[in-house]
């Protein structure tokens, strides 16, 4: 995914090879970066190696159809924020509630006018990066938060506020759903009960306390999360061992036992970066592998 002032990238996905190569030299001439996926099932294996800012996916195709497509993208930490648009033939939008419903947020007609969908396209990718700098922002508050519907599924989340629900192991297989104890005491308040004191949850390394914040419309409701452990350790790892703030939180999820694929979803990184962070804290640790880092950090966690 890309940051700051650089190129958008745009995964298309659609069974024409006419139309993969049409939309690639549009957006490619617009200077967007384009990734290409023939089918669902190789949309879903392109972003778990390259995030990309936004997704223009065709509504039907053979096998995994544009729709439940849509839904397995959205259950991955790092497509939640990305917006999809869907390409639809002019005989098919009846069916584009139920792609709205699958978490698109657009749609194009088929044949596609390209100067408004490239336009469609930046200001929906703007508006994403809008909202990721706004809970960014909150995260540097202290105000880690979350929502959640009521289908019990997270809807959207700060950095931090994923990083320590992932401690609750709140994401099972890629799936946003809530812990059992959290949908429990979500349907405690919804049925009328408003003096419920904050949950407490049992996380890796502590306890959790969720919170309930309010309402963001409807369908959202806002809670806080707040960790308990008593003990920051990625500072200490930041003020002992002279690593930067990113490589300390690494060098935390290594120690607790995740994999690079696990904690790039967790930090919302690629795989690749997490290595390039891995290779800097061996050489400023002074250990040759992941075993010594993790000897280290676990020492420093005491």
């Amino acid at each position: 995914m890309s940051e700051g002032g650089g190129r958008s990238v745009v995964l298309v996905v659609d069974d024409s090879p006419e139309t993969l190569a049409m939309l690639t030299a549009a957006l490619e001439s617009a200077d967007m970066l384009v990734l290409v996926a023939i089918d669902g099932e190789s949309a879903i294996a392109a972003v778990r190696h390259a995030a990309p800012d936004l997704v223009l996916l065709d509504a039907v195709m053979p096998g995994l159809d544009g729709f439940e497509t849509c839904r397995r993208l959205k259950r991955l930490p790092e497509l939640a924020d990305v917006p999809i648009i869907f390409m639809t033939g002019l005989k098919e939008t009846d069916r584009i509630v139920e792609g709205l419903e699958a978490g698109g947020v657009d749609y194009v007609t088929k044949p596609i006018v390209l100067d408004e969908l490239i336009a469609r396209i930046r200001v929906h990718i703007g508006n994403a990066r809008k909202s990721r700098s706004a809970r960014a922002a909150l995260d540097t508050t202290g105000r880690y938060l979350f929502a959640v519907n009521g289908a019990g599924r997270i809807v959207w989340s700060t950095p931090q506020a994923n990083r320590l629900l992932a401690l609750a192991e709140a994401a099972e297989d890629g799936d946003q759903k809530l812990p059992a104890a959290l949908s429990r005491w979500l349907s405690a308040r919804q049925d009328g009960r408003s003096d419920l004191a904050p949950l407490k949850l049992e996380a890796v390394g502590g306890a959790l306390s969720i919170a309930f914040v309010g309402r963001a419309d409807r369908d959202e409701i806002l809670l806080r999360v707040t960790e308990e452990s008593g003990a920051d350790h990625a500072a200490v790892f930041r003020e002992k061992l002279g690593v930067t703030a990113r490589e300390s939180e690494v060098l935390l999820w290594i120690a607790r036992g995740k994999s690079n694929r696990d904690i790039a979803d967790i930090l919302g990184m690629s795989p690749r970066t997490v290595n390039k962070h891995l290779e800097q804290i061996y050489v400023k640790l002074g250990v040759e592998n992941r075993a010594g880092a993790t000897a280290v950090a676990v020492r420093h966690m005491g």
